[in-house]
């Protein structure tokens, strides 16, 4: 018998290196021992339909931890589709109030449910998830049942009542995912850490100004840059009529364009020439832009991870005297915006450049800082 399980687990990771490329690789013999075959076809099917990777990525790692607390709560896997009771169930489990815990031991997640899966490492928090973190997970097991052909209750009235009511039951403050944005001032400050000339000052260099003079990048679109997707465009004259390098950074489907679209974004300038550097530097002529490089300074073949570019982010920090829990990967791309309004340049412009799509979204980071700054607040500041 566990013969035959080994044997199903060394089969799933074999599957799961087919499409390795897209997938949280280093949790595969987790994910192999936790994904059920059905699981690992609907995963493949999704990467022959052309899903977008960072898409895939967070399917496959919310699958996983529904799938580990199916068996914490249930004892077996996730059933398909999934009856309104388990998604009551769930929704219980993840949005509770600590007020009530106090009282009530039996309030929220089971401790033996909590204890499965900080044991496994599918849980860190101590207290309940963030709404948007169950919607998320929610949206996910609802696209994953779909692609099965098949229909779940994630529409029902139940079930939006219940989220709701948890929801209002624990009013918390939204926060964003970087403390402080790495707006002009503070990007100064970690580019001045950057001075030596070493390979990874040259690196650590390209990839802060091109993150954020290319509209704020997501870190994984940093990380996942190739050298096929720049193209040297033709010299910008500046106001004092200097010719500027210019290039464009073809960045092909992303999170918000549409499935067919090429996203394109342009450098001018100083981001063009630090970018040059390291690829003169590392002598990059194709494949990943941004690499790996060990404790002697040689450059690998290997590109960097998503998770290395926010870590670069927060190292520049702690060089700068700053805060680096303050920062991270994600303040560049609301620095990048905040930037824009500080500077005075029209949201739709900046948003050209950073490939919002949704108005309301980008102007969470633009309208904060002009009403901030704005004569609004001001009535009685004398």
């Amino acid at each position: 018998m566990e013969t035959d399980r080994q044997g199903q687990v060394s089969r799933r990771a074999e599957a799961l290196d087919t499409i390795a490329a897209v997938l949280p690789i280093d949790r595969r013999d987790k994910l192999a021992e936790l994904l059920i075959d059905q699981d690992i076809e609907t995963l493949r099917h999704l990467v022959n339909a052309g899903m977008g990777d960072n898409t895939l990525r967070a399917l496959t790692s919310d699958l996983g931890y529904l799938e580990a607390w199916s068996q914490a709560a249930t004892g077996g896997p996730l059933p398909w589709p999934a009856p309104e009771a388990l998604l009551l169930n769930f929704v219980a489990h993840h949005l509770w109030d600590p007020r009530q815990r106090e009282t009530d031991p039996d309030h929220g997640m089971p401790s033996v449910v909590e204890e499965a899966l900080r044991h496994g490492g599918f849980l860190r928090s101590t207290g309940p998830h963030a709404p948007d973190t169950v919607r998320r997970r929610l949206a996910n097991w609802s696209t994953l049942t779909k692609w099965r052909g098949l229909e779940g209750a994630f529409a029902s009235p139940a079930l939006k009542s219940a989220i709701r009511l948890a929801v209002r039951a624990v009013p918390r403050q939204r926060r964003r995912k970087s403390a402080k944005a790495v707006t002009g001032d503070v990007l100064s400050k970690l580019l001045a850490t950057c001075e030596s000339g070493s390979p990874r000052d040259l690196r650590d260099r390209a990839i802060l100004m091109v993150g954020f003079a290319s509209g704020g990048r997501r870190r994984s679109e940093i990380a996942d840059l190739r050298r096929e997707q720049l193209t040297a465009e033709a010299p910008v004259a500046s106001e004092g009529g200097i010719l500027l390098p210019s290039l464009s950074i073809h960045l092909g489907r992303t999170k918000n364009s549409g499935t067919s679209q090429d996203e394109v974004v342009y450098l001018t300038g100083r981001p063009v020439d630090a970018l040059n550097a390291w690829l003169a530097a590392a002598k990059i002529e194709s494949g990943s832009v941004f690499r790996a490089i060990d404790r002697w300074g040689n450059v690998s073949r290997r590109p960097l991870d998503p998770k290395s570019v926010n870590d670069i982010v927060k190292q520049r920090a702690a060089l700068a005297g700053l805060d680096s829990g303050e920062f991270s990967a994600h303040g560049i791309r609301s620095g990048y915006l905040t930037e824009a309004a500080n500077q005075g340049v029209p949201l739709q412009e900046a948003m050209e450049q950073s490939r919002h799509r949704s108005v309301q979204q980008a102007s969470e980071y633009y309208n904060s800082e002009v009403r901030r700054n704005g004569r609004a607040t001001r009535f009685l500041s004398v």
